[in-house]
């Protein structure tokens, strides 16, 4: 039967109304490409609503992520909200949450395809450091075309200060992530698909299979450093990123 790409994006709507992002009804049904078809709808309609598209997300780009979600290919959402460093969430504002240190980039001129390193480093300008902020809303491993569809977990994402990207190689950045003021992982820039710029290239070519692309004054979450870490109540989180500056979130107790 053929794909019913706006029958599908009715019913997850439908699905999400009832607070079910994960609907059984589409589990081991999906393709790669039917499940991005179905976020890009769904964040369309929320878009209509009221909603603002910032940007872009590219997730399981590090080696640590991929082994640890057993999924071998970058992925792409939708940002659609960011919050300041130092944001504190409250416990019940988040589902099953966790985060993910990154860099967020800027671009200042659109990129559709195939995209050169020196075409992503030029366009651009400025860097945050940056934390994602996930929701287990479902099963991911089990069913990784339901959580594209889902908009890749993807919930926000808290800013550091910019700064000017220049000719810092971000491969070589380090991060180093605390919880609660203990050290738990260290991570570099070449962990991001060997470089996060590759990140923007990746996502250039992607979104062109689907009639898209990167448009001017997009922020693109380039991919973590590091695996992905639970955010419990009480926790404090902050990231050093060398060179580049910090970030920092919490969650009420």
């Amino acid at each position: 039967m053929a794909f019913d790409e706006q029958g599908a994006i009715d019913s997850f709507w439908a699905a999400r109304a009832r607070g079910e992002y994960f609907p059984a009804e589409w589990f081991d049904r999906l393709t790669l490409d039917e499940a991005y078809r179905i976020q890009l709808g769904l964040i369309a309609r929320r878009v209509a609503g009221g909603e603002r598209q910032i940007g872009w997300k590219v997730g399981l780009t590090a080696p640590a992520i991929q082994q640890q979600f057993g999924f071998h290919e970058p992925v792409f959402g939708c940002l659609l909200e960011s919050t300041p460093s130092g944001h504190v969430f409250r416990r019940d504002h988040l589902i099953k949450p966790g985060f993910e240190p990154e860099l967020c980039l800027r671009v200042t001129e659109p990129l559709s395809g195939k995209v050169s390193m020196e075409t992503a480093r030029r366009a651009v300008d400025v860097m945050f450091p940056a934390l994602e902020i996930i929701e287990t809303r479902g099963d991911f491993v089990a069913q990784i075309a339901v959580a594209i569809a889902d908009n890749a977990q993807q919930k926000t994402f808290v800013l550091g200060n910019p700064m000017r990207l220049g000719t810092l190689g971000l491969d070589v950045v380090t991060a180093t992530v605390q919880i609660n003021g203990q050290t738990v992982a260290t991570g570099s820039g070449d962990a991001v698909l060997g470089n996060p710029l590759n990140s923007v290239i990746w996502l250039a070519g992607k979104l062109a299979e689907f009639g898209r692309g990167i448009m001017a004054g997009d922020l693109i979450m380039s991919g973590s450093f590091t695996r992905q870490f639970p955010i419990a109540p009480g926790d404090r989180v902050y990231v050093e990123f060398a060179g580049v500056g910090n970030v920092q979130t919490a969650m009420l107790a």
